[in-house]
């Protein structure tokens, strides 16, 4: 970089080291908290930032290889993992849950298994609580953003209001009100607004972005969580009409009835 170029950055530099040491007692401390303030803000901006990118890199591989599979438990069997996607961890909570009821309260119908209404509502709840749990994950944190954007300015006014009241009350008991014994106390107030926006617009900007992004990854898990409902109900849900499943439990009787009598002809003889 030419240094001429370099000029307007050791001046504002050196403004700002003036107006600091030349800040009350209340003005530094107002800077201090500021900083703190930043300094969780950006944490937060690095954090979140990767979560949300992470959510977005991987939840693309998902969808990609959830859309070539027919079965809705196909990705949970071959042991796949997409950690980091939110729909992902959606789809494998409730293929668990899936696979539990298919084990443990299963309904045979022409050699394969499917689960009941009562079952595939568990599913369902088990759908919503995971869908609200990542929404939550998602937005975890995002209120020391909110805090920097509107609390950040406010607290720099703060700062300048009581470092100019401290510049006046000087002035007042020295009797000297010259621009030269203003300058100096009205410069070291000035700084903590400076800092305060300084703090607020990064955050700002952090904000808006992540809050969208983070609003878009969650209508897209709503989404898919109803699209994988619809795909279980099909594939996994006893959907047969009251009739059939009168017909089917007569015959099962029957069945049963006709196995018994033979198993007490047989044991007879």
């Amino acid at each position: 970089m030419h240094p001429i170029a370099l000029i307007p950055l050791f001046a504002t530099s050196s403004a700002l080291q003036f107006a600091f040491d030349k800040a009350t007692i209340e003005g530094k401390l107002t800077i201090c908290c500021l900083a703190l303030v930043s300094m969780f803000s950006w944490t937060v901006m690095i954090t979140k930032g990767r979560q949300i990118y992470r959510a977005r890199r991987m939840a693309k591989k998902f969808f990609k290889a959830y859309r070539a599979t027919r079965d809705p438990l196909e990705l949970a069997r071959q042991g796949a993992d997409y950690d980091g996607a939110p729909a992902f961890e959606l789809y494998y909570t409730a293929a668990e849950e899936l696979e539990y009821h298919l084990k443990n309260n299963p309904i045979e119908i022409k050699g394969e298994k499917k689960i009941s209404h009562s079952a595939f509502d568990s599913v369902k709840v088990t759908l919503e609580r995971i869908a609200s749990a990542q929404a939550l994950s998602l937005e975890k944190g995002m209120i020391v953003l909110s805090t920097a954007v509107a609390g950040g300015p406010f607290l720099g006014l703060l700062g300048t209001v009581w470092g100019v009241m401290e510049t006046f009350a000087g002035i007042a008991r020295a009797n000297a009100a010259s621009l030269t014994a203003m300058a100096p106390g009205v410069a070291g107030a000035l700084i903590a607004t400076v800092i305060g926006l300084l703090v607020a617009i990064p955050a700002m900007f952090a904000y808006n972005f992540m809050v969208t992004s983070i609003r878009a990854i969650t209508q897209e898990l709503d989404n898919f969580a109803n699209e994988y409902a619809v795909q279980i109900e099909h594939k996994y849900v006893d959907n047969r009409a009251l009739a059939d499943e009168l017909t089917d439990a007569l015959k099962n009787a029957r069945e049963g009835s006709f196995g018994d009598t033979a198993g007490l002809a047989s044991f007879g003889r």
